[in-house]
């Protein structure tokens, strides 16, 4: 897809075909397309097609009398297991001619531009350039808190019951968060290439919005990188209520085999075709006979019930908190 805009009355208004000095959107665009804003800009292909990589880095390139900046804008997809967040590189580049940003998916601040929220103008590219990064800056920290609030009501749920679905969810969060730091990152160094450019130097303007792009920058990295923390915690300490739940569970199930197993013992030692000890052998056909090892094997799975239940609350971990009211009581 591809659309013209240009700056009017300080206003971006749409065009139907490519002017002088106008700004180029080109979103997902399709080969003769390419070919067509290359024809009318001069801008070579490979920086027209280099935003079209998903895997594209973020870095600053000069060739042939046109600039291109390419810097990771975060983006919130909609799936069919739910909202994902990632990032995908988008492309501004700038001649005498025109403005051409190239991305794989329509961009929330650009879009921002020709609807007029953030007043630009295609007549001063840097500046176009120096908003985008500020409003991509902006964007990354709006999307984290959305992050947090996400992160912290799965964590809720997880309280509530332990399900692998919300499990995995956080993993993805984290995941995100990943790509968000390394996003911002990347992004820090083309943002420091921009504010050595003579033009911004000399600008006022221009050194205001580089001013306060390296402030969300600097605040977006450090919220990534405490979430980030905060997340990897709540997993850590969700692994080992998990283990531990499995633990607990097991030791359940250990103390349940051996009690059958008493039982089974007896009965197995009793159904054997030999003279049996303890004068037990008075007991064969007697009513009571039934009865009998009934009871005893009861009697020793109550006993041993006791004895195991007590060695393992023996080994019980407790917290400190707990260990400080045992300290009172005694």
């Amino acid at each position: 897809m591809v659309k013209y805009y240009k700056t009017e009355n300080n206003k971006i208004v749409a065009l139907d075909e490519f002017e002088s000095r106008c700004w180029v959107e080109l979103v997902n665009p399709t080969d003769d397309e390419v070919e067509d804003v290359m024809a009318y800009s001069g801008i070579p292909e490979e920086m027209l097609k280099a935003a079209l990589d998903e895997e594209e880095s973020a870095r600053v390139e000069v060739d042939e009398g046109s600039t291109m900046y390419i810097v990771d804008s975060p983006m919130l997809v909609d799936t069919e297991d739910g909202d994902q967040y990632t990032t995908i590189p988008v492309a501004i580049i700038y001649n005498p001619k025109c403005i051409v940003t190239v991305s794989l998916n329509t961009d929330p601040v650009l879009t921002g531009f020709h609807s007029n929220r953030t007043k630009v103008s295609t007549l001063k590219p840097v500046g176009f350039v120096l908003n985008f990064m500020l409003g991509n800056v902006k964007r990354f920290s709006s999307l984290l808190k959305q992050i947090d609030k996400k992160s912290l009501r799965l964590q809720a749920e997880l309280h509530k019951s332990m399900r692998n679905q919300e499990l995995i969810e956080l993993l993805e969060l984290q995941n995100s968060l990943v790509y968000f730091s390394t996003a911002l990152s990347a992004n820090s160094t083309v943002q420091g290439r921009l504010s050595r450019l003579e033009s911004v130097q000399s600008n006022e303007e221009y050194q205001d919005l580089q001013e306060d792009i390296l402030i969300e920058t600097k605040q977006a990295v450090e919220m990534c990188s405490i979430y980030r923390d905060i997340l990897k915690t709540t997993m850590d300490a969700f692994s080992s209520v998990i283990s531990n739940n499995v633990n607990n569970v097991v030791k359940r199930l250990t103390i349940i085999t051996i009690l059958v197993a008493i039982p089974t013992l007896i009965a197995g030692l009793l159904g054997m075709n030999v003279k049996l000890p303890f004068g037990m052998d008075s007991f064969d056909g007697s009513p009571w006979e039934f009865w009998i090892v009934l009871g005893i094997c009861v009697l020793l799975v109550v006993i041993f019930s006791v004895v195991l239940v007590k060695s393992t609350d023996s080994v019980k971990i407790r917290t400190p908190k707990q260990v400080k009211k045992k300290r009172r009581r005694d």
